[in-house]
């Protein structure tokens, strides 16, 4: 039986770390491996992703394509199907609600609801957006939808943030 005091590696298990240019004895002196002269003897040479040798680079090439705005809004998509199989009737489902029962996770801007699946129980839905199949399916059930404004985020954060930034002093008037 083997005990930690009595452990040893395999044998040729491991290396030498290589230890170049100490002298011309180590088997790795005077030109520590790279060569005679070139681009690559040198220090800081050209080895950087993408290079070519010259030539323009494929990724510069290529055109550019796609774009994503920094200030885009992203909704939670909620189905009909999962309120039908989540919610009973008669509930109001809002973000808190959905978020509670685990259909909207993480962080988004608003909700909303798209008609994938069949309603049949009267819900009370007051979400950021729904389509307008999702509206008629709701509706026909005898349910009600609120559409919420989109609120970036709250007014007294709002308010906190910006305070004095960006606003200059007003002009005093020449004497």
């Amino acid at each position: 039986m083997s005990i930690l005091t009595n452990l040893k590696r395999p044998e040729g298990s491991w290396h030498r770390k290589k230890r170049v240019g100490r002298g011309q004895g180590s088997g790795l002196g005077k030109t520590a491996g790279r060569g005679g002269k070139g681009q690559k003897a040198r220090s800081g040479n050209m080895r950087f992703e993408g290079f070519e040798g010259g030539q323009s680079p494929l990724q510069r090439r290529l055109p550019k394509f796609g774009f994503n705005p920094p200030n885009r809004t992203v909704y939670a998509v909620v189905n009909l199907g999962d309120l039908e199989h989540v919610f009973d009737a008669g509930t109001t489902v809002d973000e808190a609600a959905l978020k509670q029962a685990g259909l909207v996770k993480g962080r988004y801007d608003g909700v909303k609801v798209l008609a994938h699946g069949e309603l049949a129980k009267k819900l009370i839905v007051r979400v950021n957006k729904v389509s307008a199949a999702a509206r008629e399916n709701i509706e026909k059930a005898g349910g009600s939808v609120e559409e919420l404004p989109l609120v970036a985020h709250k007014p007294e954060s709002a308010a906190k943030a910006h305070s004095g930034k960006g606003v200059k002093a007003p002009r005093q008037p020449r004497a």
